[in-house]
């Protein structure tokens, strides 16, 4: 590939990844939100990524599974009460990494 082609296309993508962050940040900096869509906004992080997440802690080889035979799912259950008692990101992350490599480390199969 021609290493022109190469640069505007990271460039492009880089555009495009960038300009829909700023343009936010542009229009609403030294604004007041209404405290309802502040709310609101701050919801967003939480729900996309369970959106993305949740596919993959329930479905195994193209069919869901909710048994405890899924360790994804397993350190999913463990790991919520964690996220829910603490609101630490990386705690939870922590656990449920932890219960992961526990699980390989004795042989469960994901």
């Amino acid at each position: 590939m021609d290493q022109e082609v190469i640069f505007w296309t990271i460039l492009g993508m880089a555009l495009v990844t960038y300009i829909p962050r700023l343009l936010p940040t542009l229009f609403l900096s030294g604004r007041k939100l209404n405290p309802i869509a502040g709310a609101w906004l701050r919801l967003i992080p939480p729900a996309v990524l369970s959106a993305m997440l949740l596919p993959s802690l329930i479905v195994r080889e193209q069919r869901l599974d909710l048994s405890f035979d899924n360790l994804f799912f397993v350190a999913a259950l463990i790991a919520f009460p964690v996220a829910y008692r603490f609101k630490s990101l990386s705690a939870t992350v922590v656990v449920g990494m932890g219960v992961v490599a526990l699980g390989r480390y004795l042989g469960w199969s994901t």
